[in-house]
């Protein structure tokens, strides 16, 4: 036992500490120090770190992960999906038709008169699905391919590569820009950063690198609709100071034809008209315009997200705010909720017909501390005007020199519509990731069942593979 002592005391002292202590005193104390060998079959041998490095700045997701591709004016975009679930039915339709969507669509409407329905027709036979005047005038199909992931329709649990060409190249416009830096833009950034940078359209940092999130978030919006019914919907609420009251959508009964109805997807007809006619007014002045985009998912399981670092506002918070042009990101009740007593915002619970744990009101916006609570996850997204403009502005050349540039090229007056369906793709691939981590964590084992409910399983239909 003195030994013992003697043996922490001397570890935990130092040349300062009290020496009359009987073990500082051991001759043995004075002796230098022996290398005595190791143990037998046991090596200090330093070992080199193994490092694992993703592609900087272009993954996102840990179990459902996304690799993004390409540049706006390069051979063309896409994305690399790996850890998708083997046996999803998968097509490249499914992909397609989010892609479409990320052109504001032209649609009809039968409360309008027959001129203004003659009209939108025209429009809608005379472009590709998606194009109208207050989106860019750049003419792609944005057709994509799938490469490798799916066998006779199913995925097979390897990794899917998405493929899309870029058809409508116009690099001389883009002369201007080799030389100075569009304001507000990227181009002086990526000069900073790198040395170099791709000059036509913006190169990574155009909106066309969306292309390979929308389809990557057509493959989650699948695997959640199909294992959750998980619905996601976005939709434009603000345009410039034309702003959507918010008791004029109804979150529970809100339906993608409601948004899709117009062409810059606000659900209400009348506030649509406002946000079309200040959109055409800036559009002929060369300017742009920015907005707020409302972003809600229903159905959306329980539990998703983790403490501390990994909330679910937190990842959602960064995955939106990776898309170009966004400047604002808030939930539920927001920057609003500040204003607000603490006995006025609390959400408070009751027990419903189901024997659920509901809250009656939903400022916390579906999530608290961190994890999914069932309730309407909602969030606003803000945007800023677009950057490049046909108006003459001041800035510098890459040589430093002070100058006048009027940018020229193809860019949307207004970034918000087509926004939209970029901003669900990107939730949709923070859920399915979150959903992944919860099924592998808390669904291993049992359930508590008074606490806890099961998550929902698929209901796929079983599909015959020949061999």
């Amino acid at each position: 036992m003195a030994s013992s002592l003697s043996a922490r005391a001397f570890l935990r002292s130092s040349p300062s500490d009290d020496t009359s202590a009987p073990a500082l005193r051991s001759p043995l104390l004075a002796r230098p120090k022996l290398a005595l060998p190791p143990p037998s079959g046991i090596s200090f041998r330093r070992q080199p770190r193994k490092l694992a490095i993703r592609a900087a700045g272009s993954t996102y997701g840990n179990y459902f992960r996304v690799t993004t591709y390409g540049e706006s004016h390069g051979g063309g975009l896409g994305c690399i999906i790996d850890g998708c679930p083997p046996r999803l039915p998968l097509s490249e339709e499914d992909i397609q038709s989010d892609l479409d969507r990320r052109y504001t669509l032209v649609a009809v409407s039968i409360r309008f008169c027959c001129l203004y329905v003659r009209i939108h027709i025209v429009v809608h036979l005379s472009r590709r699905p998606g194009q109208n005047r207050i989106t860019t005038p750049r003419k792609e199909t944005d057709t994509c391919r799938i490469y490798s992931g799916v066998y006779q329709g199913l995925t097979t649990g390897s990794p899917i590569m998405i493929y899309v060409p870029n058809t409508d190249h116009r690099g001389p416009d883009y002369k201007e820009m080799s030389i100075a830096y569009r304001p507000s833009h990227a181009d002086a950034t990526y000069d900073f950063k790198y040395g170099i940078r791709s000059i036509e359209g913006g190169g990574r940092s155009s909106a066309r690198e969306t292309i390979g999130r929308v389809a990557a978030g057509a493959v989650a919006k699948k695997i959640l609709t199909k294992f959750a019914g998980t619905e996601i919907l976005a939709y434009v609420s603000q345009v410039y100071k034309v702003v959507l009251p918010v008791d004029l959508v109804d979150h529970e009964t809100l339906t993608r034809e409601q948004i899709e109805s117009n062409i810059v997807r606000c659900p209400d007809p009348e506030f649509a008209e406002k946000m079309i006619a200040i959109i055409d007014a800036v559009r002929v002045r060369g300017d742009s315009l920015g907005g707020v985009v409302t972003c809600i998912v229903r159905n959306a399981p329980r539990g998703l997200g983790s403490p501390v670092f990994d909330k679910l506002e937190a990842e959602l918070s960064k995955g939106i705010m990776s898309i170009p042009a966004t400047k604002g990101f808030e939930f539920g009740s927001g920057f609003a909720g500040t204003s607000l007593l603490g006995s006025e915002h609390n959400d408070e619970f009751y027990t419903d017909n189901n024997d659920r744990v509901r809250t009656r009101t939903n400022r916390s916006g579906g999530i608290q501390g961190g994890i999914s609570n069932g309730e309407i996850i909602n969030m606003r997204v803000a945007f800023k005007p677009t950057a490049t403009i046909a108006r003459k502005q001041n800035t510098v050349t890459r040589s430093k020199e002070e100058i006048e540039l009027m940018a020229r090229g193809r860019h949307d007056p207004c970034v918000v519509p087509r926004a939209a369906p970029i901003v669900e793709a990107q939730v949709a691939l923070v859920l399915v990731d979150q959903l992944m981590a919860q099924y592998a964590q808390c669904e291993l084992f049992p359930i508590n069942p008074t606490l806890q409910e099961p998550m929902k399983r698929p209901m796929l239909e079983p599909v015959e593979v020949s061999l």
